[in-house]
């Protein structure tokens, strides 16, 4: 397949499940370009024109903002998100994508001053162990998560539901630039300039489940992001872990029901780092069918997330 047309496709900005259905029914990324350009395609004349930019421009563009493109099958990309059928064919980076997985840490914006503090505290301990923290760079606990991973100065992964030129929220431009600066990356599929539109939200968390070797949930009311995260990491065979909380409390609402549902339950930092190096690495020999597998193989959530991030 040509490279240059993934790579003037990847600018196009589709939804990734559009992406993909053109890409079977046109037959590859080439095809799909055909496809736009011609009007074979239903696509807007936004996209069309989007499409038609040469690859050879695209390339200049990116080196004068300082990104880099990488697609499936390139050395840089990483492996343990490669290994996933529905992985993006190319990610735009900023930083430097960490080669060893992660720990992804998700949970609602809209977030109680003790889950931030714990959220914050569990991407200190986890970062302090050695793995990078995995998150959005969303409000709430995906900030916090990301604060207590560069306060140790260790490398991370934000992935946003935009292009990695533009910051949302605002107010995080500070904590990307500390990502970058402790040696991390901020990555997206899609192009710079996509603006950070609801529907952009719910297919980037099958990437930070992508990139982690487990996701732990620290609030989450019954919908939402962090538990399209932790579907899809279950759909993946990723350990899901999650923070008990009061019963009564919408943010706890969605933590209680994954940990019902078969998530680990965990409680301070030291008890998740303790957690995190027992079954992370049973559930790696689990999926090289050693017999000895985690109580997650069978994991099912019997209730619906679909909403934005």
């Amino acid at each position: 397949m040509s490279r240059d047309d993934r790579l003037r496709l990847s600018f196009a900005g589709l939804h990734p499940d559009r992406a993909r259905d053109l890409t079977r029914r046109h037959g590859s990324p080439s095809g799909t370009v055909d496809a736009i350009l011609h009007g074979r395609a239903r696509t807007s004349e936004a996209i069309r024109e989007r499409v038609a930019v040469p690859a050879d421009r695209r390339r200049i563009e990116l080196q004068a903002l300082g990104f880099e493109w990488i697609a499936r099958g390139d050395d840089a990309y990483p492996a343990h998100l490669d290994r996933f059928e529905d992985a993006p064919d190319a990610l735009f980076v900023r930083g430097t994508i960490p080669s060893e997985s992660g720990v992804g840490i998700v949970g609602t914006r809209r977030s109680t001053a003790y889950g931030l503090e714990l959220a914050e505290a569990y991407g200190r301990a986890v970062a302090t162990a050695g793995w990078p923290v995995i998150s959005g760079l969303a409000r709430g606990i995906d900030g916090a998560a990301h604060r207590g991973m560069v306060a140790v100065g260790r490398p991370g992964v934000a992935v946003l539901g935009c292009g990695i030129d533009v910051t949302y929220p605002r107010e995080h431009r500070r904590l990307g630039d500390q990502i970058l600066d402790a040696g991390g990356a901020i990555v997206s599929e899609y192009p710079p300039g996509a603006r950070p539109d609801a529907w952009r939200f719910p297919p980037r968390n099958r990437i930070i489940a992508g990139l982690s070797s487990a996701v732990v949930v620290v609030e989450a009311a019954r919908t939402g992001g962090a538990l399209i995260t932790a579907l899809k990491a279950a759909e993946y065979g990723i350990p899901v872990f999650a923070m008990p909380g009061d019963v009564d409390r919408e943010t706890s609402e969605g933590t209680n029901r994954l940990i019902r549902d078969g998530a680990f339950p965990v409680f301070d930092p030291a008890d998740l780092v303790e957690e995190l190096d027992l079954i992370v690495e049973l559930a790696g020999r689990s999926r090289t069918n050693d017999p000895e597998r985690t109580r997650q193989g069978s994991l099912t959530f019997s209730f619906e997330a679909t909403t934005m991030a």
